[in-house]
């Protein structure tokens, strides 16, 4: 049957449910027997539901009321914003090539990877808001200035990594951004600046359930072993480690790529969002929805990590 010859349906004949994350991404393609055009779909429903405008939510900005610790908050958020566009290339990349990789070996697999290159393109527009908006912002209050040479030092792409690994590390840095901006907002005073802040927090929530979503799918395959999503968040959790960002005793020099979290400007008198036991319980939890194990402390991380290793 050509496709002119198919029976058309109406939208009443269509009752499709609220978008939402295809969470159970494994059983929608091995069980429920969705294809990567349904999957596309579902990801620009949800893109769709979700967009909104940067030029109208500076509209509603009071330039004037904005403090100066205000000012900081946003100053730094912009320039973090600008290594979020690598990261969103090196996701499409690796994905694709991933998915060429494990083509004939898994095409289930296959189909999850190039899923998950396909929603970064939507990762990567919303991410442009989040810069955009906090960016100019900066230009408007006369902010120091972020030179060309700091926009292409931030541009740099990060290097490949095994994909679970990957996907892992950006759920993670997605939970540390978003309880960042949740607790700026929270101290806010202007009523559209903290509607913005907010409104980037909920995308980075949402950014972060999709790449649970990936990597679980990945360990549900069983092509995946749990103890790489364990070793990524022991690299964050560990004592010095990622997650207490440039405020950490030693911040690793790298030529390869920037890490948003290791450039942050910590200025006296200025306000600095921590909530360090909120972000390690949002990471505890990812890690049960990723690999089905339980954790409820940083020692407990390390040695379940320790025990799917093989110590």
């Amino acid at each position: 049957m050509s496709i002119h010859s198919q029976p058309s349906q109406s939208v009443e004949d269509v009752v499709e449910a609220r978008p939402a994350i295809v969470a159970e991404l494994h059983h929608a393609l091995t069980v429920q027997g969705l294809s990567l055009v349904d999957l596309a779909w579902e990801q620009q429903r949800l893109h769709e539901s979700r967009r909104w405008s940067v030029v109208e939510a500076l509209g509603a900005v009071d330039f004037a009321r904005v403090s100066e610790s205000d000012r900081h908050l946003v100053w730094n958020a912009g320039r973090a914003e600008l290594t979020t566009k690598p990261g969103a290339d090196r996701l499409e990349r690796l994905a694709d090539a991933e998915c060429r990789r494990w083509l004939e070996k898994d095409p289930t697999v296959a189909a999850i990877m190039q899923a998950c290159g396909t929603w970064s393109r939507y990762w990567n527009e919303e991410e442009a808001h989040h810069e955009t908006a906090f960016n100019r912002i900066s230009t408007v209050m006369k902010l120091e200035r972020v030179s060309n040479a700091t926009f292409i030092e931030f541009r740099k792409v990060f290097p490949d990594d095994d994909m679970l690994r990957t996907l892992t590390l950006l759920a993670i840095s997605e939970v540390v951004a978003a309880v960042n901006y949740g607790q700026c907002a929270a101290i806010i005073e202007d009523p559209g600046l903290r509607a913005l802040f907010k409104q980037v927090a909920a995308d980075e929530i949402q950014h972060m359930n999709n790449f649970i979503a990936f990597a679980k799918a990945l360990v549900d395959s069983g092509a995946y072993r749990a103890k790489e999503a364990f070793a990524v968040a022991h690299l964050f959790l560990r004592d010095g480690g990622e997650v207490h960002g440039s405020k950490r005793e030693r911040v690793e020099a790298r030529d390869t790529h920037v890490n948003w979290w290791d450039h942050l400007e910590h200025r006296e008198g200025m306000y600095t969002p921590d909530a360090l036991r909120k972000k390690e319980q949002l990471i505890f939890h990812a890690l049960k929805r990723i690999t089905g194990i339980t954790v409820d402390s940083r020692e407990a991380v390390e040695d379940t990590w320790m025990d799917l290793v093989g110590c």
